[in-house]
């Protein structure tokens, strides 16, 4: 079964509710590579999500690009702060994924205020990304970022740029917080106002990993039974307007699509409490 379709916010391109978080590929063969472009065809994903520093992810990317540019809208992104630093960035990762032309360039993990006024400032990445964006070498800027306070980082950001898009984590154990969930659901209804595709992340995030217990290609310890993926994947898509970045693990990848694909409505909150309970979830980030 194909997944769904709607618009990425004013960019007015149709992306798949499920976008493919390409983080996956950071540490795979080509060969692997190759046979998740089969799963993603296979489930009609039409979105990359992928970052400069997601390992190899780029580069296993790019041979996809000679023949299937036109297939996918491609994201990357850039933690350079500086001016300098980010058209670098930005010109390595054409060359990486052999395009002349990305969809979408964002600023990646923009959280630290300190960063953030570089990133903002005369000669600061911002530049940078306007002047790619004025060239055509990308369309359409974003910003994304993790931890606690990204909400109200996103607010900021999205008060001195109109950016096109925000990537921001959402996990139930993050939105049973009070304070979260209000910033976030101050963020959602601005993008809403401004037509801004909001993406999530870490949607099937059991909790941080324990010491010396990391057995997945994520930055976080993975729900891993299909009912407990199903649940969470369902919740993230009960909200209409958010998209769903799928997991960084080629072999939980599968398991994520299968759950988008049978997507009818959200659980109910005590589902979320049981799950929650069950598997001794837990936020990702310390207080």
């Amino acid at each position: 079964m194909k997944i769904g379709r709607k618009p990425f916010g004013k960019t007015e391109h149709q992306s798949s509710i499920a976008i493919f978080g390409a983080a996956a590929l950071g540490q795979v063969t080509q060969g692997e590579a190759d046979s998740i472009l089969e799963t993603l065809f296979e489930y009609g994903i039409n979105h990359i999500d992928t970052a400069a520093s997601y390992g190899d992810s780029e580069l296993r990317i790019g041979p996809w690009m000679k023949n299937h540019r036109k297939d996918f809208f491609l994201a990357t992104k850039t933690a350079e702060r500086t001016y300098e630093k980010a058209k670098e960035s930005i010109h390595r990762s054409l060359e990486r994924l052999q395009t002349d032309q990305l969809d979408l360039i964002q600023m990646h993990c923009l959280i630290d205020a300190d960063e953030w006024e570089t990133a903002f400032g005369e000669g600061g990445a911002l530049e940078a990304l306007i002047e790619a964006r004025e060239e055509g070498v990308v369309r359409f800027i974003g910003v994304t970022g993790h931890d606690w306070m990204v909400a109200k980082m996103h607010l900021r950001s999205l008060q001195r740029f109109d950016f096109d898009s925000v990537l921001l984590p959402y996990q139930y154990p993050m939105i049973r917080r009070a304070e979260y969930a209000q910033d976030f659901e101050k963020l959602y209804q601005l993008c809403r106002e401004r037509h801004v595709a909001i993406q999530t992340i870490k949607s099937i995030a059991q909790g941080p990993w324990s010491e010396d217990e990391k057995s997945r290609n994520t930055w976080y310890k993975p729900l891993e039974d299909q009912s407990a993926i199903d649940q969470a994947v369902w919740y993230t898509l009960a909200h209409r307007n958010l998209f769903l970045n799928t997991v960084g693990d080629i072999h939980l990848l599968p398991k994520v699509l299968d759950a988008v694909t049978r997507f009818e409505s959200g659980p109910a909150d005590e589902e979320m409490e049981n799950l929650y309970e069950t598997n001794q979830m837990a936020p990702l980030f310390a207080s």
